[in-house]
């Protein structure tokens, strides 16, 4: 089994994943803060929409709910027996500007970003650059804890978007190149817990240190609690972490060495993506990307408006993490294991198969009343998310080893600023029918959309396979031959 073979093998790669995992446990959170204490920092710096919440300094005795109600009249109007009004007309934490906040005021930056630094990570220290961006991205996390306008919070998410980019691109190049082929689709599915930790683990901190009011502050002590760690991790990296020699393939190993000029390996890249098959895997995982962010940030304010007493905190602070990180080592182990027998379109089988098992829980999880609705998340998180390790899995054994970094970063610009970007979907189909229906078609509905693309994506793959190993026997013989084995780089 792989993934024990990766607890037994050498400590140090498993010492250097783990670190990895820390730094991903870090970008994760400092993402999805916002997420969890979108309401509170509503109401203090005002963005967003407003809706008839419950006053929470009353007792509620009335005969209509808070949340029925959507004209600000009728809400400050409802009351008590007694007169004391208990509903409150404010800001919900939900609406256009959070979406923006949420999609593309950061998915452009961190995107475009991503790409650059990619390039720059196959040719400069990898681990410098990672340290870089990791102190940079706590630092913007910390000052967003300041923030007094809604503009600021505009801002910093730019700017959390540029040191978060150098996080995926760097971390999986290091890690390609500290594991064997082997063992890379279980040392990526454990990398990947760090999506899930972080995640669950800012539901933690955006409930109870909010509630927690340390000095008064409210939501701004989530922000400050959750940027100190990535300080020490970055001194960690930098103290002990060594920059890896760039492995291999079999095939580059029999080659000549060369070096590409930037135009050429410009080329390389484009005309890898050009590939039916890649083209097909990155659309596909795209729009499973979409199901992704549209949940993630939306979740504690569906729990809040449907159940505001579900102890949302409480649940995902470790449903996700449970759920999610059993997925990513079962897709990395699974898929390890059917690529022996059946060849790299097994790891597709293993994504459509996930994906339409998934969708019912996830559809359960907006229909069922808590705890219940928590309850299925983790099936829907164990079978659902084994799609993220494999996918970068075959994302990074498709390219040569000397354009790892830069086509796990153009992967990531294409799918984030696809997924990233989708929460603006959100209001437009909440507004033309409800908050749970919108879900419904943008969470579960997106599940099955995605698998369906890879079936798709499998069967281009079958058609591509003849014409890959052509290719491949043809490149071998210009190495031999001593020539340019980057197709056009003569005419360039």
């Amino acid at each position: 089994m792989n993934f024990l073979q990766l607890f037994r093998s050498e400590g140090y790669p498993l010492y250097v994943l783990c670190v990895l995992l820390a730094t991903y446990l870090l970008n994760q959170l400092d993402r999805y803060i916002l997420a969890t204490t979108s309401a509170p920092m509503a109401q203090d710096i005002h963005f967003g929409d407003k809706g008839c919440l419950e006053n929470s300094t009353v007792t509620f005795t009335g005969n209509v709910t808070c949340k029925s109600v959507e004209s600000e009249d009728s809400c400050t109007n409802l009351t008590n027996p007694n007169g004391t009004q208990y509903c409150l007309w404010d800001y919900n934490g939900s609406g256009e500007q959070y979406q923006v906040l949420v999609g593309p005021a950061f998915t452009v930056v961190y995107t475009i970003t991503g790409v650059v630094l990619g390039f720059i990570a196959d040719i400069w220290n990898r681990k410098y650059i990672l340290v870089v961006c990791l102190m940079l991205w706590s630092g913007v996390t910390i000052l967003t804890g300041f923030a007094q306008e809604y503009w600021h919070v505009v801002l910093l998410r730019f700017a959390l978007g540029i040191g978060e980019a150098g996080c995926t691109p760097f971390a999986a190049s290091i890690i390609a190149d500290y594991f064997s082929e082997e063992m890379r689709g279980s040392a990526m599915g454990f990398y990947n817990w760090g999506i899930y930790t972080g995640y669950s683990l800012s539901y933690a901190m955006g409930n109870f240190i909010t509630k927690a009011n340390i000095n008064g502050q409210g939501w701004r002590w989530a922000y400050f609690i959750s940027g100190i760690p990535g300080f020490l991790v970055g001194l960690l990296i930098l103290l002990s972490v060594k920059e890896p020699e760039r492995r291999k393939t079999a095939k580059e190993k029999d080659s000549k060495n060369y070096d590409l000029s930037p135009l050429k390996k410009l080329m390389t890249i484009l005309r890898s993506f050009l590939n039916p098959s890649l083209m097909m895997l990155i659309i596909a995982g795209s729009v499973r990307n979409a199901a992704g962010y549209i949940w993630g940030n939306n979740t504690q304010l569906f729990f809040d408006h449907y159940y505001k007493d579900s102890q949302v905190g409480l649940w995902m602070s470790w449903v996700p993490l449970v759920g999610g990180c059993f997925g990513v080592l079962f897709g990395g182990f699974i898929s390890d294991r059917v690529v022996k027998r059946v060849g790299p379109q097994g790891r597709i089988w293993v994504l459509v198969i996930s994906q339409l098992c998934a969708a019912p829980f996830a559809a359960l999880a907006l229909y069922l009343d808590p705890p219940y609705a928590f309850l299925v998340l983790i099936p829907s998180n164990i079978i659902g998310e084994m799609w993220v390790g494999v996918t970068l899995a075959v994302v990074v054994e498709l390219v040569p080893s000397y354009i790892r970094t830069s086509t796990v970063a153009v992967y990531l610009f294409i799918s984030t600023n696809i997924g990233g970007n989708s929460p603006l979907l959100v209001t437009p189909l909440k507004k033309a029918t409800n908050f749970r229906t919108a879900l419904t078609i943008l969470f579960p509905g997106l599940y099955v959309a995605g698998s369906v693309l890879f079936v798709l994506t499998l069967l281009v793959l079958r058609r591509d396979i003849k014409k890959v190993k052509q290719e491949e026997e043809e490149r071998q013989l210009l190495l031999n031959q001593g020539e340019d084995p980057v197709p056009g780089a003569q005419q360039a």
